[in-house]
């Protein structure tokens, strides 16, 4: 066990920290009234314009080649997308069902990541995979009504895999706040276009102040500041620890959930059964993957 005043322990503080404002995303998408993708324009907007802010202030050079500006740029309709849909899952459901949903992260980045990079795909994957289908099965089984809101999520993990995929790369060559920051800023405008295109010259909805005060939550703290956060903690971390704590984070949007929403988070029995078959797979995954690894390198 590492000391309480060790580097480590620090960023093990903050890392579950961090998570767990990721967790608080989803409330923060259910409290805000406006319509998801103007609450996408507003947010990108914030997260990008506060981390310029932090790259002045800390004097960071932002220049990148046009070659890695467009790459980023074009990913970033890929991140516009995975958020509109998952907001559109917390509207049209619940913030549970949604953050479940999203869980599905695990079993897309695990078939496609290999069939991207021309690798075979595990019988751990496949097994992972099996039980991930079934649980949201289950989950579609007694949660029909929210059956919109699930299929909106499950894109919204296909958006998010792709483009962690793509930054899996582009993180061999370029720190993560410079990825974020021009992802965002492509974000931004892809979502302003589509806006422009659906609903003409018409500006974004005008906010009341509690919109305000939690988009500005949303945009600064739980993108801007988390996202540098947890790029910082892996100076002391390793990935699989990362990784495995991140996992924690659709079960503290849950409990989030319960606390902030009370009986209309309530679900049925076979939701909860669906979802811990789920959370339970993706906490179990990359631990069985890396004693597979261990094993190999004995």
């Amino acid at each position: 066990m590492p000391e309480s005043n060790s580097p480590v322990s620090r960023n093990l503080i903050i890392l579950h920290i961090t998570v767990f404002i990721w967790g608080f995303t989803g409330i923060l998408g259910a409290l805000i009234s406006i319509e998801a993708t103007y609450l996408v324009w507003y947010r990108v907007l914030i997260a990008f314009i506060s981390l310029y802010a932090y790259f002045r202030i800390r004097k960071i050079s932002i220049r990148v080649s046009s070659e890695t500006f467009f790459k980023l740029f074009f990913t970033g309709a890929i991140v516009a997308l995975h958020w509109i849909l998952f907001f559109h899952s917390i509207k049209s459901s619940t913030v549970s069902v949604a953050l479940v949903s999203l869980s599905s992260l695990t079993l897309f980045t695990a078939i496609l990541e290999p069939l991207l990079k021309k690798q075979k795909i595990s019988r751990l994957e496949v097994v992972t995979g099996v039980l991930i289908i079934s649980g949201i099965y289950m989950i579609f089984t007694f949660e029909s009504q929210y059956t919109f809101g699930i299929i909106c999520g499950l894109l919204s993990a296909l958006c998010a895999s792709i483009f962690s995929i793509i930054n899996s790369k582009q993180i061999q060559n370029r720190p993560a706040p410079i990825i974020s920051f021009y992802e965002l800023i492509g974000a931004w405008v892809w979502v302003s276009v589509y806006l422009l295109i659906s609903k003409g010259l018409k500006a974004p909805v005008s906010l009341n102040f509690s919109d305000l005060t939690y988009l500005l939550l949303l945009g600064t703290v739980c993108t801007s500041l988390a996202y540098v956060a947890g790029v910082a903690v892996m100076k002391e971390l390793s990935a699989f620890r990362v990784a495995l704590i991140t996992n924690l984070e659709p079960v503290y949007g849950i409990i989030l959930a319960f606390i902030f929403f009370g009986k209309k988070e309530q679900m049925t029995l076979g939701f909860y059964a669906g979802a811990i078959i789920v959370l339970s797979t993706i906490f179990m995954y990359p631990y069985i993957k890396n004693r597979k690894k261990k094993k190999t390198k004995v």
